[in-house]
């Protein structure tokens, strides 16, 4: 018997066995019936039969192999997608996913093969059974991880808004303690709530604009005229209030003047300067210089310390990759990797660059800004 007809007369036997796999899928599988726990399976395999009784080339059986195949029919991939969804809001993983084809191939072949005794099976039928599950795995696998991301980017920008209220009324609450001149111990902590809520807003406003870029929307900017030396200056008279005991320098040269996004640049700037305060020399100043010429206005942002390693400077502008301390360990606290990530992204969202160098001497972030663009 042909494989097409095998699984249509014996469905349920099929069916069975899938079930029953499923099962073992725990915890996901734990609390499904047997209708969910087959789910979509017998409109997948209906769809697999139709497959192999289609008429297929050579060129097109080739090309299949390659993943530039037509797709199956429209049953199918309604099926799989379907079934990626549901498997996805039932709580399995994508290795539990991939698991379910797997042993749907074995047990159909296997009872196929059973069934065709003392004859020998078609090979070209296992053949195009093979491409036919690998095509539907490869879209309910695709579909799992778009929906996995979307669920994820989702919950980051539900945890970035309802963040704000309570982050809000704490740095309020710290300035309200700190303006009371209540005495040391009251100023101390309220000092150190300023220092944390900071931290926090900092964090905050990161893994905000990572999901912004994560869903190809991009760093938003509302451009005026903005006099750049005046606003990062600002920028760092707030970094020296939290970073007390650390030397910040500024040097201005040229004119400043120009169409930006100021919150945003003090952003990118405060993101650098944080990175030079965390890895460069504790006893050694972090220098900013802000130089305009005609066309462009530049950043610059230097500290000494250890050189960036090769390997780690390629990958530095990179999202969720954090740096070395003066320790030589990985920063496990306090940083979610996404800073310099960010930057850059503003950098950009200017139509400007960002580039980084670093040798025994200096580190040396250094950010070039077009003072307005015809597209802006």
């Amino acid at each position: 018997m042909r494989l097409a007809d095998f699984i249509l007369r014996d469905m349920e036997a099929i069916l069975v066995q899938w079930e029953a796999f499923a099962a073992t899928l725990v915890p996901a599988a734990a609390n499904l019936g047997a209708s969910e726990l087959r789910d979509h399976a017998e409109q997948i395999l209906q769809a697999v039969a139709k497959d192999l009784r289609t008429s297929q080339t050579r060129e097109a059986q080739r090309e299949k192999s390659l993943g530039r195949g037509a797709r199956l029919a429209d049953t199918s991939e309604t099926a799989a997608k379907a079934h990626a969804l549901l498997r996805v809001r039932a709580g399995f993983n994508i290795d539990q996913l991939a698991a379910e084809y797997r042993a749907l191939r074995a047990s159909v072949l296997r009872l196929w093969m059973d069934d065709c005794e003392p004859e020998a099976p078609d090979v070209d039928d296992i053949i195009r059974f093979n491409e036919a599950i690998d095509q539907a795995l490869a879209e309910s696998v695709m579909f799992f991880s778009k929906q996995v991301e979307q669920n994820r980017n989702l919950l980051l920008g539900m945890l970035g808004h309802d963040m704000r209220n309570p982050l809000q009324a704490i740095q309020a609450t710290a300035s309200y303690l700190a303006a009371l001149n209540a005495g040391e111990p009251v100023s101390g902590a309220a000092s150190r709530l300023m220092r944390s809520g900071a931290r926090m807003q900092t964090l905050l406003d990161d893994l905000t604009d990572f999901n912004r870029t994560n869903l190809g929307m991009g760093i938003e900017v509302t451009r005026a005229t903005v006099n750049l030396a005046e606003a990062l200056a600002d920028k760092l008279d707030e970094l020296r209030a939290i970073h007390r005991g650390r030397q910040i320098e500024l040097q201005v040269n040229g004119d400043s003047q120009g169409l930006w996004d100021g919150k945003r640049l003090q952003r990118l700037l405060g993101n650098l300067v944080t990175n030079a305060i965390k890895y460069g020399a504790q006893d050694s100043p972090v220098r900013v210089t802000v130089t305009g010429d005609v066309t462009h206005v530049h950043i610059q942002v230097s500290n000494r310390g250890p050189a960036i390693e090769g390997t780690m400077l390629a990958s530095i502008f990179d999202p969720l990759t954090r740096g070395v301390s003066d320790q030589g360990l990985y920063e496990q606290s306090g940083s979610l990797g996404l800073g310099l990530y960010i930057a850059s992204e503003i950098a950009k969202a200017h139509n400007g660059a960002i580039e980084v160098r670093s040798d025994a001497n200096e580190t040396l972030f250094s950010v070039s800004l077009p003072r307005a663009n015809e597209s802006s």
